[in-house]
């Protein structure tokens, strides 16, 4: 290897790097401002040029959030709408994507087109009519209704991530288990299942965070404080008159911590789940 171009792939390295450190400082840095202004007393963050180091910590917001609003309410409200949206999509998407890679039968390709054709839809084109069929229906002021939904703007992507890990197991392993009596379900449970959990898990997780933030359909289908969850419980404080910023700060913090968490313990089968059926084995 020549000087120059030993010297040209260093600096080519170092620019990718210096690239990736300024990529990130510009992502993290409102959520480090956010941890800072919640942590310190307001009138330091308020004060102009404010620090970017915290000089003074101050935990009030943290628990007048606790004390004083309804957060464990509604994190207990986004608990169950994300759950049973997870549970839902997790379920169906394996067996669509059981039939999407396995069953031989007419359409399948068309079907699964039609499934990637949907996530060009913005929500906000729908949202009008998808609330006057739950107006119609009665499922307005419903928590699991409105998981169903959220599910059913999931699966589709849902079931595409499960049939790239599903096309990775030889159909010879397949086949063997229908020969021998196991039928489809059994083939599903017992063999396909095992061997596809860190993409069931990175199917479950993207559907929880997916549901947990979601806001436009939320705030259309709910609007009973009690059935807030945590998206629209702190959407709810901020008005024009009077926004309690660290009570704001410390809660969204606090609604941010769940998701930061699962997504730190299940991050590698995140990774693989994503991956599955970019190399064929």
């Amino acid at each position: 290897m020549s000087t120059g171009h030993f010297v040209r792939s260093r600096i080519a390295h170092s620019l990718r790097i210096g690239a990736i450190v300024i990529g990130t400082a510009v992502v993290a840095f409102p959520i480090y401002w956010m941890i800072v202004t919640a942590i310190q007393p307001l009138t330091i963050s308020l004060s102009f040029p404010p620090p970017l180091v915290p000089t003074d910590f101050d935990f009030s917001g943290f628990v007048s959030a606790i004390t004083e609003l309804p957060l464990i309410q509604w994190l207990s409200n986004s608990t169950v709408l994300a759950g049973v949206a997870t549970l839902i999509t997790t379920s169906l998407a394996i067996l669509g994507a059981y039939c999407l890679s396995v069953l031989r039968w007419k359409g399948k390709l068309l079907l699964g087109f039609g499934l990637l054709l949907t996530q060009l839809m913005p929500e906000a084109v729908i949202v009008v009519p998808v609330f006057d069929i739950f107006r119609r229906t009665g499922m307005v002021q419903n928590l699991v209704a409105v998981s169903l939904l959220h599910a059913a703007f999931i699966l589709p992507i849902a079931i595409w991530i499960l049939k790239s890990s599903f096309d990775r197991i030889p159909r010879e392993i397949v086949e063997a288990g229908l020969i021998d009596g196991c039928g489809h379900l059994g083939v599903l449970r017992r063999m396909i299942i095992p061997v596809s959990v860190p993409a069931i898990v990175a199917v479950s997780v993207v559907a929880f965070f997916t549901s947990w933030s979601e806001y436009l359909f939320t705030t259309t289908l709910i609007s009973r404080a009690e059935l807030y969850p945590a998206s629209l419980g702190l959407a709810s404080m901020i008005s024009q008159l009077d926004t309690p910023v660290a009570e704001l700060l410390s809660a969204g913090l606090i609604y941010a911590l769940l998701p930061v968490v699962l997504y730190t313990i299940a991050q590698k089968y995140i990774i693989a789940g994503m991956t599955a059926g970019a190399v064929k084995g």
